[in-house]
């Protein structure tokens, strides 16, 4: 029981790091950019995809870009980016967004 309360107030302020205040994404422009998760709050889903790419981070970076552009996609955010049991195979997955609401009722 000693121990209890501060553990208790430990684990209660930590929520506090998965809390996110939403931020506005960058305008949308000709190719599909890359967006961080307080960027992508208020963004509608499109859909994720995926690619392993032998090489380095970057490359398998710029697989992913391109299939976002390919897609039809305004933003992207990659969720996972791990290199694979097989040395130099790097493996990544991102979530596509489109332009958010308030973008499309402007125009």
């Amino acid at each position: 029981m000693r121990y209890f309360i501060p553990v208790l107030l430990l684990l209660l302020s930590a929520c506090s790091v998965f809390h996110t205040t939403p931020q506005p994404p960058p305008k949308p422009g000709q190719r599909a950019q890359e967006i961080t998760r307080a960027q992508s709050i208020n963004l509608p889903r499109l859909g994720s995809i995926s690619a392993a790419e032998r090489g380095s981070p970057d490359s398998v970076q710029r697989v992913i870009a391109a299939r976002a552009n390919a897609s039809g996609a305004t933003y992207y955010r990659i969720v996972a980016l791990n290199e694979t049991i097989t040395p130099g195979t790097w493996y990544a997955s991102a979530v596509l967004y489109g332009p958010s609401t308030a973008a499309r009722t402007r125009q």
